[in-house]
């Protein structure tokens, strides 16, 4: 029987504590440690998720020798610093997306990982749900024929917190960095490629942040997305694949499927997928499953969301502001 693969969490947040959770209920993980900026939390979280290895600080959590795994849960801009923290001290990295603030970050991450031969990931955790796996079939059989278009958008409104994550510039807050990187993402997953044009639009708030942005792209065989988010706006969180004999759509919320519905000919067909969510879990076990079979099988990187991905849509991400703030 293979031993269990530790995880260390780093970060106390809403974010890490769903995750968390996800791991006490995936067989094979063990929940080893957990770190965070003082002791006092550090302990709060430990003795919430009965969790033996407690660090008032992220550098305890990298340096700890019982750990193989670490997830990286902080804060937007935090993500470069910590993840590379952990890499330098042996750790395989599961890191929350957006992966970085830039293309610039993402890269020395990137590049740090292969350097010294170590696992990274980004947590784009709707790519391992059941439901895009049977989208992926689907589209392989042709479904719907060819795929034509994509609409996608992903949108909420939050209170306005100055200070708060998704607010504050200092903190990579934003829209386009919290939930754009969704739909920026499945584009990327169903195209296979970066766009060839983009053109897009964004309503900046009182701290600076984008609030809410329009997103069109267009790719090198006349495919097109189009793609809004926001953090001030209420929308319908769904994705509708367009193809040339049929449609297929993905119900909100679209980033944690748990149903598809294929339109052709006139009928309709549902694809009903009861995931961990529905059974009173997160929905986080599936990308944590993938992060301990690549690590069982030695693997530095995921086939299913290899690195070259999560530099592309952070590539993309970068054109998309380069929209917004011509030179």
């Amino acid at each position: 029987m293979e031993r269990p693969i530790r995880w260390g969490i780093l970060g106390t947040g809403a974010i890490a504590r769903k995750f968390a959770a996800d791991l006490l209920r995936l067989p094979g993980a063990e929940l080893a440690a957990v770190g965070s900026r003082t002791t006092e939390a550090a302990e709060r979280f430990g003795a919430e998720f009965a969790i033996p290895r407690r660090h008032g600080s992220y550098a305890g959590l990298a340096a700890d020798p019982e750990v193989d795994v670490v997830y990286v849960a902080t804060t937007n801009q935090l993500h470069r610093e910590e993840a590379l923290l952990c890499l330098d001290h042996g750790k395989a990295v599961l890191c929350e997306k957006p992966f970085a603030l830039n293309l610039a970050e993402a890269e020395a991450m990137a590049a740090r990982a292969r350097h010294r031969g170590l696992f990274l990931m980004e947590a784009m955790w709707t790519r391992f749900f059941p439901a895009i796996g049977r989208l992926e079939e689907l589209l392989q059989e042709g479904a719907i024929g060819e795929l034509r278009q994509l609409d996608a958008r992903f949108g909420f409104r939050a209170p306005a917190e100055p200070h708060g994550r998704l607010f504050d510039p200092a903190l990579g807050g934003g829209a386009l960095l919290d939930v754009g990187v969704y739909p920026v993402a499945l584009a990327q997953l169903l195209f296979g490629r970066e766009p060839a044009r983009i053109a897009a639009l964004a309503h900046h708030g009182p701290t600076g942040v984008d609030e809410q942005a329009g997103i069109l792209c267009l790719y090198d065989r006349g495919e097109l997305a189009t793609l809004a988010c926001a953090i001030r706006t209420q929308a319908r969180n769904e994705a509708a694949l367009y193809g040339t004999s049929g449609m297929i759509r993905l119900p909100d919320p679209f980033w944690r499927p748990e149903r598809l519905i294929l339109a052709r000919d006139g009928q309709e067909h549902s694809f009903e997928f009861p995931t961990a969510a529905a059974r009173g879990g997160h929905g986080y076990g599936y990308e944590a499953a993938e992060v301990m079979r690549c690590l069982r099988e030695g693997r530095r990187e995921s086939p299913r969301y290899p690195l070259a991905t999560t530099l592309a849509v952070m590539r993309t991400l970068d054109r998309i502001r380069e929209c917004w703030n011509p030179a």
